[in-house]
């Protein structure tokens, strides 16, 4: 699968993924197969944390 780029757009689409799936996001790596602690370790470094109990990055 081929993510956005920008941290930004990556962050909006993101968000956007996990709610219309339901899924968490180690769930939405693992379908598609991404490394989630690389996806994280990015959108960290632009100031995004991934909230677990509401299932999207803030």
């Amino acid at each position: 699968m081929q993510l956005p780029n920008d941290v930004f757009i990556l962050f909006s689409y993101l968000n956007t993924q996990l709610r219309d799936t339901g899924m968490t996001l180690a769930e939405f790596c693992a379908e598609n197969e991404l490394d989630e602690t690389a996806l994280t370790e990015k959108l960290k470094a632009a100031g995004f944390r991934y909230d677990e109990s509401q299932r999207r990055f803030r």
